[in-house]
């Protein structure tokens, strides 16, 4: 007979899965991209639906850019969602802003 002891397994001993921050940081970019959109019907009123008719491609591809960019700071900050919330929205707001007058001006 061999000299062994059995050990039990711990739970402290597993590894422990990192939580995912990519989903709030999605809606965050998501919900940051809509909010941008209606920005300009805030402003501008309803002849920027017009603005829009010709321009939409580009702004369609904001979208998925928006979501990345929620998914790359809320990952950044490891969930901290209210400092995800507030740099998503600002650099979402900014790049729409940036095309819309790049756009508007051109």
């Amino acid at each position: 007979m061999h000299n062994v002891t059995p050990m039990l397994a711990r739970k402290e001993d597993r590894d422990q899965e990192e939580i995912s921050w990519s989903f709030p940081g999605g809606v965050a970019g998501f919900a940051s991209y809509w909010f941008a959109l209606a920005i300009p019907f805030i402003l501008y009123g309803s002849n920027t639906l017009f603005f829009f008719l010709y321009t939409w491609p580009f702004f369609l591809a904001l979208l998925p850019v928006s979501v990345l960019m929620g998914i790359a700071v809320s990952v950044l900050l490891r969930g901290h969602l209210i400092l995800t919330l507030l740099l998503t929205a600002v650099a979402v707001l900014s790049l729409f802003w940036l095309l819309f007058t790049l756009l508007s001006g051109w």
